[in-house]
């Protein structure tokens, strides 16, 4: 155990809350002498970053679990991959050679990327490599080698032997055209490898077959073992949990009916349900469904060109059940949290320690981390400075803060690589600036003027304080009009770094100057021969 289990009782994050549903479980099942955490994934397209986010999340409660039980843990990241293949995704290579091939179970698709030995190894070895990266501790295993080793062999024969019942179950669910042909089972054609929706004429327990008819009307008998069948989602789900023996499984809302649905199987079949955790959808920038064959929304791979994965890893612990964009300008406010939350973190009793996101994300040991400016001052500066020149930036920074180096800061050396990245791919496409209006320049040749008369030692509060005083004598009783029109003209952003910090980073001479430029025209013509360009 990491902590006394007294003191761990006390935590209120919700995965501490999740991790007490296992515990109560536990009391209903004395026998149990291992806790099986499990997360699923379609690997029908490329992963993306919502994959991750149950993946993480459920990392996040068992880490929880690890602390309040000595009981040992695994977490399976399970891989769908014996599912016939209904379309062609969106974003993928060589579309015309998949076309060919739907209906076929994952693996046994000839990979687009041709790279693996099938479609399905290809996106399965993507969804492992991108778990490897996050630092998440897991156990893969694959739906096509499960059903065809005979691992599930012992469960397709309790489905079997169960087969009216569970008829019973799901038929009600269904419209009454489909309810004329449905059956857990769909076998896999000999002649062709696709996966049949056909109609099941009669189930043998104890020849453990069944018979389907094919379209030509031919009566075909087969196993329900050893890959020669799978099952309809809702059934197939509700026998790798009795199979596998999960305790635990979390799901979007789009899944509440077909966990109802899975667990009413599961205990068809003698077994008990996992604990379950329904959270939100995550969305793309206009607010719709993430989705694989579409291929919206962010994969790991850009966010982890633009942030670190700590601070993907807090943007999925907050808040799992309340929906969220997942774009890419989400991204600055995640890294400058996750800095936040670091910071403070050494200075906690251990009960704010396990409220504390930096205690998920990096196993209950956050490493000792003085940043000495956030993420979103780095793309001010990028703004100001104009450059996607790392050695420019970290010129500022040695300035700003002497003990700092990329060799001594090799976190912080990265938010600057990060930092240029975000800033050339997304601030600079945007960047607007306007000219000052005849006021503003007023109040703007105020301001250049206290910056020139300030001592060079002058601190961020210090310089904080006049930017305030320049904005109230200059008639800005709300001081975010004033702040709003210094983003506009100075950095061509509505939005900007809190000006104190900013001006004592960029520097007092340099950012004189940088209101002299705007004063005469200068930001706006540089923006307009940098489009030109």
């Amino acid at each position: 155990m990491n902590e006394a289990p007294d003191n761990a009782l006390r935590g209120e994050a919700w995965p501490f809350q999740e991790a007490r549903k296992i515990l109560a479980r536990l009391d209903r099942m004395p026998e149990k002498r291992r806790i099986m955490f499990e997360t699923g994934y379609g690997p029908s397209g490329l992963p993306h970053i919502g994959t991750f986010g149950e993946v993480v999340r459920t990392s996040m409660v068992r880490q929880a679990f690890t602390a309040l039980s000595e009981i040992p843990s695994r977490l399976v990241a399970f891989s769908d991959d014996m599912d016939g293949l209904r379309k062609v995704p969106d974003n993928i290579p060589n579309p015309e050679m998949v076309a060919q091939h739907l209906g076929k179970p994952l693996t046994a698709i000839p990979d687009p990327f041709e790279k693996y030995e099938s479609y399905g190894h290809h996106n399965n070895a993507m969804f492992r490599r991108l778990l490897d990266d996050l630092g998440i501790e897991y156990e893969f295993r694959s739906a096509t080698a499960c059903y065809q080793s005979g691992e599930f062999d012992e469960t397709l024969l309790k489905v079997l032997a169960c087969h009216d019942e569970i008829l019973a179950i799901v038929l009600p669910t269904l419209g009454e055209e489909r309810r004329h042909t449905y059956s857990p089972f769909l076998p896999v054609s000999p002649e062709t490898g696709q996966v049949l929706q056909v109609l099941i004429v009669e189930q043998s327990v104890a020849a453990g077959t069944i018979v389907y008819q094919r379209e030509d009307g031919v009566l075909v008998e087969t196993p329900v073992t050893g890959g020669h069948c799978k099952l309809q989602w809702k059934a197939d789900w509700a026998m790798r949990w009795t199979a596998l023996g999960v305790d635990y499984e979390m799901s979007g809302k789009d899944l509440i009916d077909s966990v109802r649905l899975s667990s009413r199987i599961c205990n068809a079949l003698g077994a008990t349900p996992p604990e379950t955790y329904i959270y939100e959808l995550f969305l793309d920038e206009n607010g719709e469904k993430i989705s694989k064959s579409r291929g919206n929304g962010l994969t790991l791979d850009e966010w982890l060109a633009y942030a670190s994965p700590e601070s993907l890893k807090l943007y999925m612990y907050h808040a799992p059940r309340k929906a969220k964009r997942l774009f890419f300008d989400v991204i600055p406010r995640a890294v400058d949290d996750y800095l936040t939350f670091l910071s403070k973190f050494p200075e906690q009793a251990l009960e704010e320690q396990w409220k504390n996101p930096a205690w998920f994300i990096h196993g209950g040991k956050p490493p000792r981390e003085e940043v000495p400016v956030s993420f979103n001052m780095l793309l001010n500066l990028a703004v100001v400075a104009n450059t996607d020149d790392r050695r420019v930036l970290w010129g500022f920074l040695s300035r700003y803060a002497p003990e700092a180096s990329p060799e001594l800061k090799p976190f912080l050396d990265a938010m600057v690589g990060h930092a240029i990245s975000y800033y050339r791919d997304f601030v600079l496409p945007a960047k607007r600036h306007r000219l000052a209006t005849e006021s503003e320049a007023v109040s703007l040749e105020a301001l250049m003027a206290a910056l020139e008369l300030l001592p060079a030692d002058a601190t961020s509060e210090v310089i904080q304080s006049e930017v305030y005083t320049v904005g109230r004598e200059h008639g800005y009783e709300n001081l975010r009009e004033w702040f709003r029109m210094l983003y506009e003209v100075l950095f061509g952003q509505s939005q900007g770094p809190r000006m104190g910090s900013f001006i004592s980073l960029y520097g007092l001479p340099e950012s004189a100057a940088l209101i002299r430029q705007a004063l005469a025209g200068e930001l706006v013509t540089e923006l307009t021969e940098t489009a030109e360009d």
